[in-house]
C-alpha cells in the first residue's frame, strides 16, 4: 500500500533528536520517511506530535486523541512509540505501563489506521548496572508490544533483531538518542518494510572501531556525565522533563515536502 498520510506519536525517538537541524528542526527517521513516501502519491501530508521527555500516558492523552482525528483510513500511517521514558525510571510500573500501552494501540487500530509499532532497542552498547537494569525492563515491555501488535495486526518494527544497531556509534554523544547515521538506517529500515525504494546499505555493519585510549575514555565520560547526565538526574529530582514547554514540531497534517 502506498499511503497517503503519516502521523507520529511518541517522544524524543520520534521527534528526531540527535539528528541533523534542518529549518530549525531536529530531521530525524519520521521526516526521512516522510521524504520517501510523498513521491509516491499526490497530496501526501505528514503530522509529527512526538515530543521529547514524554511519558508514555502523557503520549496517549495529549498526542493520541490528537492523531486519531487526522485518520482518514487504512491509507493512514500511524506510528506510535512510547513508554522507554518510563522505563528509565526509578517509580517505573511495568504492569500499570503495559496495560496502558496495550489499551492506546487498540484505540489506534480501531480508528482504521495502519498502525506501527516499536520495540525499545535492549542493548546500544552501553555497559553497566543501569544498562542491565534497563535492559531488562525494555526486554519485559518489548513482549506487550509484539504481543498487543500481533493481535491487531500492526506493523512491528524491532531493531533487536538486526544485532549491530546495537553498536554505540549510531547514537549521539549523549549515549542515549540516535545520531544522524542511526537515523537514516532506521528510515531505511522502515521503508524497506513498508515496500519503498529503500538503500539496502543499511544492514551492513559498521567497520570494527579502533580502541580508545583508557585516558581519553575517561575524559569522554567525564564530559558525557557532566554535560548529559547530570542534568538529567537533576531534571528528575525536580520532577520537570526537557520536553516542558515544548510543542510538536508539525502538530498538524502537513503537505510535504516544506517548501
Amino acid at each position: 500500500m502506498k499511503y497517503t498520510r503519516l502521523i507520529v506519536c511518541g517522544d524524543s525517538y520520534s521527534e528526531g533528536m540527535s539528528d541533523q537541524i534542518v529549518n530549525g528542526q531536529y530531521r530525524g527517521w519520521a521526516d526521512r520517511l516522510a521524504d520517501v513516501m510523498t513521491k509516491d502519491v499526490s497530496g501526501f501530508s505528514y503530522a509529527n506530535l512526538a515530543i521529547r521527555g514524554k511519558l508514555l500516558k502523557q503520549v496517549i492523552d495529549d498526542q493520541l486523541p490528537v492523531a486519531l482525528s487526522y485518520v482518514t483510513g487504512p491509507e493512514t500511517l500511524l506510528t506510535f512509540h512510547a513508554g522507554a521514558n518510563d522505563a528509565l525510571r526509578p517509580s517505573y510500573k511495568p504492569e500499570v505501563a503495559q496495560a496502558l500501552y496495550a489499551d492506546a494501540v487498540r484505540r489506534a487500530a480501531a480508528s482504521g489506521a495502519t498502525v506501527m509499532l516499536f520495540t525499545v532497542l535492549e542493548r546500544t552498547g552501553n555497559t553497566g548496572r543501569g544498562s542491565d537494569v534497563w535492559a531488562a525492563r525494555f526486554g519485559e515491555f518489548n513482549k506487550i508490544v509484539r504481543k498487543v501488535g500481533a493481535e491487531v495486526g500492526a506493523i512491528i518494527i524491532d531493531a533487536n533483531n538486526e544485532t549491530f544497531f546495537s553498536d554505540n556509534r549510531f547514537l549521539a554523544f549523549d549515549r542515549l538518542h540516535l545520531n544522524a547515521e542511526g537515523h537514516h538506517r532506521v528510515a531505511q529500515a522502515l521503508l524497506e518494510k513498508l515496500g519503498y525504494q529503500f538503500d539496502p546499505a543499511w544492514r551492513i555493519p559498521l567497520p570494527p572501531a579502533a580502541p580508545t585510549p583508557w585516558l581519553k575514555k575517561r575524559a569522554i565520560s567525564a564530559i558525557w556525565f557532566f554535560t548529559f547526565a547530570l542534568p538529567w538526574i537533576w531534571r528528575r529530582l525536580r520532577g520537570k522533563s526537557s520536553g516542558d514547554g515544548r510543542t510538536a514540531k508539525y502538530p498538524t497534517p502537513t503537505a510535504w515536502p516544506l517548501r
